[in-house]
């Protein structure tokens, strides 16, 4: 009987925001503070593992089945913090026994002691930050670490027993060419990663690169589309599968934690300027670390923003995340998820796929091609006019 249950406790995503890192990157808009003061990270410790303790009463129907710690760097953060943090997890939630748990690192902060001592917690995936292999660029783009560094963390990530390994690269960066990128993911397929993520520059204002962007040779939109493309191909060509506009994966390696974000999973987040979409809202932690752990320790204001959910923003949502995807939409479950009509959107997605920009496949899910998701934000917008302009079915039958 309690097997039972268990088989019917609906699946949760738990993501950890570790808001320290050793320096800030120049084009970095996530929050974190570069700091190393351990009183600070004791009670960041104390306040994130206080939260699991509540929220994990309030979800006694659910299975953990990934976690991520991201921020930040948390290899900057330590072992025994990520730790202390993953047994309160533990503590109050029903995690899955062989969950997908991730932790981000960067090479400079990785040593072999780290490593093993995250393995033997029950640490198995790691998201290695490499971005580049020209140490020229990293220095420009403020990254804290050399390419040599990323091959020696690679080494070692293997030898502490870990068998799925994503690494990050970053194309359109300062004076970056389309030869130097595809060099780049050539000689980054040489460490056989198990998931590549291949994400384009985005200058945002609130990064120190937004006061000087246009003084720093960054490559224009059609050369950045001429990188993308060649990524596509080159990481086809080496056996990696595109399941999502900007990831790669190896048979079986796909990132099942970030696959809850395109597919309208659930998930809670904790730390500062973590967000979270459970029981049919949306809500995200302040973006400030001290407000974080007053609110935490003497129960004042812990979120910014909640929102409830209605059904036709949702819909959309469904569009806007599953579109990220190969996995796509299905015309069916649209329509009985929503009680919207699908047909004036296969309309539209016929009309991209003449274009070479769509596909439909033999069991009738659309979705998006290499060439679509690079204008995919416009695809999407039309799909979200028509949507907008449309009438619930339920509503025409009365």
């Amino acid at each position: 009987m309690s097997f039972l249950k268990k088989k019917n406790k609906k699946p949760l995503g738990i993501y950890i925001h570790v808001p320290f890192c050793r320096s800030k990157c120049q084009y970095c808009d996530f929050y974190s503070l570069t700091s190393k003061d351990d009183k600070l990270m004791d009670s960041y410790i104390e306040a994130t593992c206080k939260h699991i303790k509540e929220a994990g009463a309030l979800a006694p129907n659910y299975q953990v089945d990934t976690i991520y710690f991201g921020g930040g760097t948390p290899s900057f953060f330590g072992a025994d913090g990520m730790a202390m943090i993953l047994s309160a997890i533990r503590r109050g939630f029903d995690v899955l026994h062989d969950a997908e748990i991730t932790f981000e690192a960067n090479p400079d902060s990785v040593s072999q002691k780290l490593l093993s001592r995250l393995r033997n917690e029950g640490f198995n995936r790691v998201s290695l930050g490499i971005q580049t292999d020209d140490d020229a660029i990293l220095q420009k783009i403020g990254r804290p670490h050399t390419y040599s560094q990323a091959v020696l963390a690679v080494e070692r990530i293997r030898k502490a027993g870990f068998n799925n390994l994503s690494v990050d690269l970053m194309y359109g960066l300062p004076g970056q060419t389309l030869a130097n990128w595809e060099g780049t993911v050539r000689n980054v397929l040489k460490l056989a990663p198990d998931h590549i993520s291949c994400y384009g520059l985005k200058v945002e204002e609130r990064t120190p690169m937004y006061q000087y962007k246009d003084a720093i040779n960054l490559p224009d939109d059609d050369l950045q589309a001429d990188m993308y493309l060649a990524a596509v191909e080159i990481l086809r060509g080496k056996g990696y599968r595109q399941y999502e506009i900007s990831n790669f994966a190896r048979k079986g390696m796909i990132s099942k934690h970030n696959m809850k974000y395109w597919t309208g999973g659930e998930y809670l987040g904790f730390g500062p300027d973590a967000s979270s979409d459970f029981g049919g809202k949306r809500f995200t932690a302040v973006r400030d670390l001290l407000g974080y752990l007053d609110g935490i320790k003497h129960g004042g204001k812990v979120m910014a923003e909640v929102h409830e959910i209605p059904p036709r923003e949702r819909a959309g949502e469904y569009l806007m995340t599953r579109l990220r995807t190969t996995a796509g939409i299905l015309g069916d479950d649209y329509e009985r998820y929503f009680l919207l009509p699908f047909t004036p959107l296969e309309n539209c997605l016929q009309k991209y796929a003449s274009q070479g920009y769509a596909v439909q496949t033999a069991e009738g899910i659309w979705h998006l091609t290499p060439e679509g998701f690079l204008i995919s934000n416009t695809i999407i917008s039309d799909l979200l006019v028509l949507q907008d302009q449309s009438t619930p079915m339920s509503r025409r039958r009365s």
